[in-house]
């Protein structure tokens, strides 16, 4: 990896989950061990699926890696970038398919321009500048 790749991933937060799921876990198997048993799988996916979810830019191009694929595009085939309500940023590619790009937020939009070597516009430099002109 290179100093201009950057790696957009889920907060090491979202881990404080997994004790949580262990605690309702063990309330589960007091009830009926088992029924619930198999349940002591829940945690170990969730903490497999915060570690695996992520989004790496740098100046080839996104690889989007989501729970059980991993999408490589380079540049080239970048039309742009949807963002919708509810839901995580999404890369149009040239043949208006779409691809998840994983904890990438709007708020990230400064450092993917900066990783991307300007692909992608950064939406608010000309604030930014407005802001440091009067400052």
């Amino acid at each position: 990896m290179t100093d201009t790749t950057k790696v957009f991933g889920i907060s090491r937060l979202a881990y404080f989950v997994v004790p949580l799921l262990m605690v309702i876990w063990l309330m589960l198997m007091g009830i009926s061990a088992a029924w619930f048993a198999w349940t002591i799988i829940i945690p170990a996916i969730v903490a497999w699926w915060i570690w695996r979810m992520r989004t790496t830019v740098d100046a080839q191009g996104i690889t989007s890696v989501t729970a059980f694929k991993t999408v490589r595009v380079p540049w080239h085939d970048v039309a742009g970038l949807r963002f919708p309500k509810w839901s995580t940023v999404r890369v149009v590619l040239n043949d208006d398919s779409t691809v998840r790009l994983p904890a990438v937020g709007f708020n990230d939009l400064p450092i993917l321009a900066e990783a991307s070597g300007g692909r992608v516009p950064d939406p608010f430099a000309a604030e930014r500048k407005a802001r440091l002109a009067a400052g």
